[in-house]
């Protein structure tokens, strides 16, 4: 844990985590673990082209994850 790209690339990977853990707990699932595998492996991507030098590709990777995890993923349901 050296680089920026480190400790953002655990912190969302942990929020993915938990909310795979969270979803799992459910009576029906609402998600496959499929859906979780994109944003996994660009974190770490991202974590790679950071610590190697690729700072702005790898801050858009992480922007990307981000969106996809809040368009796809939907982590806070809507409130009726």
């Amino acid at each position: 844990m050296e680089t920026p790209f480190d400790w953002i690339t655990v912190a969302i990977f942990a929020g993915l985590a938990v909310l795979l853990l969270q979803r799992s707990m459910e009576d029906k699932p609402s998600d496959s673990i499929a859906m979780y595998f994109p944003p996994a492996i660009a974190c770490a991507l991202a974590n790679w082209l950071g610590n190697n030098g690729y700072g702005m590709l790898a801050a858009a990777l992480c922007v990307g994850v981000l969106a996809y995890v809040f368009i796809v993923l939907k982590p806070f349901p809507k409130r009726s």
